[in-house]
């Protein structure tokens, strides 16, 4: 099965690639390059940008902020953690693997180091959220149980995978490629236990995109792997997926489905199995927000996973806030869960906030359990202190295929986190380019409008979400 598959994903052409998949991918890498900028104003991005630089390993690829370019392995490791720096970053909901903070960019940095054209790039990133999908979905959902992040451990194929179509390597090249990053697949969830996240998570894109460049660049050197590291004996889906995994789902309908097709764009920078509950929250509180007195009891039904993994009560940093349902649950009725200053210290620290986060309860909703993975949806009960009563039931957030963004708000999605530190014309330059990138002759001129930046200071974006719920 994984043969088919890379037999597949190295015979792809734009050619012979629908136009809706093509247009498709050039959303996802507008996604990705606005939460790669905005990420890389935060903290955990400047530190990892920082040394990466201080090591100083030459090269022509990109790192987001920074004039200075870098060899493409650390310019990813420094991207992919840009990108999913703020938990805005895309998802592919079935296989629980975000694909965006990886692909984008293991791709653009193997394409700048090339001077590959923008049909490359776009080539790279199809077949890298291919891969990821596919091999999520093959793994099952075992790997999260036992407390790895099969982002971490699904990424490192995705990342080599887009290096290898981007480079153009030979069957033979991609394969050690991507038998090579079967043995970096890493990653273990305890960001999730509530004695603090720390920095832990942001770079579990970065890594992975690190080292699917550099597996890609040694498969192209004749680095050898064994071919069956994928689905073979002690491969990757044998040792991290046990018997539930599902081998036949890596070629299933190979050329029918498009994973770039049917990814799930956020709104809040919060984890994914939380968005419906701020969505429908933020709804059923009304235009303007509610104090935390007005309030007597929350109560949100989901699936049992969420509710093990992200029900801290108390976090006590950003990375806990943002994948706390009782605390993105207080932030969504009294203040606005759009805004990433809601997720720092001195939100997460606010007395009336902290309290009434230990009003929200958490229960197990039935139907919220049945259809899991296929759904991110939650029931929510908002009593108030006057004795009224709200409800509400959401399947799908809004961002997910069943109830997708549209292009305007994806657009705004992207003026707004790129607007954090570059000027409007600039935004303007980069969509643009996007919007042509199958026609770009060279991608590093996509690498130098990202290269240039202002010091603004915004690290906020404007009052509201980009769509009112």
């Amino acid at each position: 099965m994984a043969r088919e598959l890379l037999d597949f994903v190295h015979a792809l052409s734009l050619d012979a690639v629908p136009g809706t998949v093509i247009e498709s991918a050039k959303w996802c890498l507008l996604d990705a390059l606005g939460c790669g900028l905005f990420g890389s104003q935060q903290p955990w991005a400047k530190i990892m940008a920082d040394e990466m630089l201080a090591e100083g390993a030459p090269g022509r690829s990109t790192v987001f902020g920074h004039q200075r370019t870098l060899a493409a392995p650390p310019a990813a490791l420094c991207n992919g953690t840009s990108s999913h720096g703020f938990e805005l970053d895309d998802l592919l909901d079935e296989a629980i693997v975000h694909p965006g903070a990886i692909v984008v960019p293991a791709a653009l940095a193997a394409a700048e180091s090339v001077d590959a054209p923008g049909s490359r790039l776009l080539l790279g990133i199809i077949a890298g959220y291919e891969a990821m999908n596919r091999v999520g979905l093959a793994l099952g959902m075992e790997p999260a149980h036992r407390g790895f992040h099969k982002t971490s451990v699904v990424g490192p194929v995705g990342a080599a995978i887009a290096a290898g179509v981007v480079t153009n390597l030979g069957p033979a090249q991609l394969s050690a490629a991507v038998g090579l990053a079967c043995s970096t697949a890493s990653g273990i969830k305890s960001f999730a236990t509530g004695t603090g996240g720390g920095m832990m998570k942001r770079m579990h894109c970065g890594r992975p995109a690190e080292a699917g460049v550099r597996m890609a660049q040694l498969g192209a050197r004749g680095f050898s792997a064994p071919p069956s590291a994928i689905d073979g004996r002690f491969g990757l889906l044998e040792v991290f997926g046990g018997q539930g995994a599902q081998a036949e789902l890596l070629a299933a309908d190979l050329g029918k489905q498009w994973a770039v097709e049917r990814v799930f764009v956020k709104v809040y920078p919060c984890c994914s199995w939380i968005q419906a509950t701020v969505q429908q929250l933020v709804s059923l509180r009304g235009a303007a927000p509610l104090q935390a007195g007005e309030i007597r009891k929350i109560t949100v039904g989901t699936n049992s996973y969420a509710k093990r993994i992200n029900g801290e009560l108390k976090p006590i940093d950003t990375m806990g806030a943002q994948y706390s349902i009782p605390y993105c649950a207080a932030v969504a009725v009294t203040s606005d869960p759009g805004d990433p200053a809601m997720y720092g210290p001195a939100a997460i620290d606010d007395a009336a906030r902290r309290e009434l986060a230990l009003r929200v309860e958490l229960v197990v909703d039935k139907e919220m359990e049945a259809i899991y993975p296929q759904h991110y949806g939650a029931r929510v009960a908002l009593n108030l202190a006057n004795g009224e009563r709200r409800d509400s039931v959401v399947l799908d957030p809004h961002g997910m295929p069943g109830d997708p963004c549209t292009e305007d708000e994806r657009l705004e999605k992207f003026s707004r986190l790129a607007g954090s530190c570059r000027q409007p014309q600039e935004v303007s330059a980069i969509v643009n380019m996007v919007r042509t990138a199958d026609t770009l002759r060279s991608v590093r001129a996509l690498g130098e409008l990202l290269r240039i930046r202002r010091s603004s200071g915004m690290l906020r974006f404007p009052p509201a979400p980009f769509r009112a719920t």
